[in-house]
């Protein structure tokens, strides 16, 4: 088994509706049942962010985000799948689920 980061995609900051997060909660128990659930959650908006670089020695902290974008992480799944075809259907599954784009990575 090889872990995989499903990335939520969105270029709003708007929480999702009640009926996205019944179809989120589903899709979460569909992964727990189906023994592939690792852990999963939502992020604050890009305001909320802070940069952290140490490179030089000192620590400089930056609020906001790294990179400008219009698009941005919104949340993630992080989950245990026999290959990348059975990580990018279960990816289909929670897109469907939260109505955004998603993005599949696999862990190095």
């Amino acid at each position: 088994m090889a872990q995989y980061l499903i990335s939520v995609l969105n270029d709003s900051t708007e929480h999702a509706t009640e009926e996205e997060d019944v179809a989120i909660d589903a899709f979460n128990e569909q992964l727990r049942a189906g023994g592939y659930w690792v852990f999963a959650g939502g992020l604050g908006a890009p305001a909320t962010a802070t940069v952290v670089d140490s490179r030089a020695g000192e620590a400089v902290f930056t609020d906001g985000p790294f990179v400008e974008t219009k698009e941005f992480a919104v949340g993630f799944w992080i989950i245990e799948a026999p290959d990348l075809d059975v990580a990018l259907r279960l990816a289909s599954g929670g897109s469907k689920a939260c109505n955004r784009r998603v993005e599949v990575r696999p862990f190095l």
